[in-house]
């Protein structure tokens, strides 16, 4: 769950993940738990049977450095780190972007899974999270493929937008930084990604809250930014540029397909 171009924590009242009053306390203790799925022990189920035998070394260990984190939960959670590295092997995404990279787990998992010579221009406003999971990236053997630069995304979009050769050009692009920007960068990567290309806009479900009565008890940083969720998930419904699937993985991920 990262922010500006990366994380909450920059924008919001800091506060670590701690039940309050009646609000849905998650029993699980996975870093990165954000499943929906109201079986603590299915969950379980698939990253024992389908997620963890398969996590390449490198990801395992910064999952386990990244647990050590005070701001653990932000990461993205295995079974979405499994689940971005095969979308991208599918569509053949080749240069990519990622908006918000924490300590890295999904730049791992993209960086991973696209080829040799893929790019990955990479964004977050705290380069010293993300230097935390470089040593597993550099062992991984996929740094080069990296483009990060530290600072808010929104004026790097606009610089890309300037060079009309940057239109249309990104095949896949990963946003999971400050929810209140993520209609701005829509706009800005409509036109960047091309036709057929896909955005992903990760914590579309926000745990859970978009279903909630607005007067439901909540942690501070999820009533923060719940409106600007569901902004989000009803402009993206009505944006006929795109073909949306939304799908109940991690904290919920939207993935949009420009189709004009």
């Amino acid at each position: 769950m990262a922010t500006t171009a990366a994380d909450a924590t920059a924008a919001a009242p800091k506060e670590q993940p701690a039940s309050t009053g009646g609000e849905q306390v998650t029993r699980h203790s996975e870093v990165g738990h954000k499943s929906l799925l109201q079986s603590d022990a299915l969950y379980q189920y698939i990253l024992e049977t389908s997620v963890y035998p398969r996590e390449h070394e490198c990801m395992k260990e910064l999952r386990e450095i990244t647990a050590n984190h005070p701001w653990n939960l932000m990461t993205t959670s295995a079974d979405e780190g499994q689940f971005l590295n095969m979308l991208l092997k599918l569509i053949g995404a080749k240069k990519t972007m990622e908006i918000g990279v924490y300590t890295g787990y999904s730049l791992l998992a993209t960086a991973l899974a696209i080829p040799e010579d893929g790019t990955i221009l990479a964004m977050d406003i705290n380069r010293e999270n993300y230097e935390l999971g470089l040593p597993c990236i550099e062992k991984a053997g996929v740094a080069h493929k990296i483009d990060f630069r530290e600072g808010p995304a929104l004026p790097v979009l606009d610089a890309l937008l300037e060079d009309e050769a940057n239109h249309g050009t990104f095949d896949f692009v990963f946003v999971d930084a400050d929810k209140d920007n993520y209609l701005n960068y829509h706009e800005r990567l409509m036109k960047l990604v091309k036709v057929g290309g896909l955005l992903g806009y990760d914590n579309t479900l926000w745990n859970g809250s978009v279903v909630l009565p607005a007067d439901a008890p909540m942690r501070k940083y999820i009533r923060y930014y719940r409106d600007f969720v569901l902004d989000l998930n009803k402009a993206l419904a009505a944006d006929q540029r795109v073909e949306i699937c939304q799908l109940p993985v991690g904290d919920g991920i939207t993935l949009c397909r420009r189709a004009k």
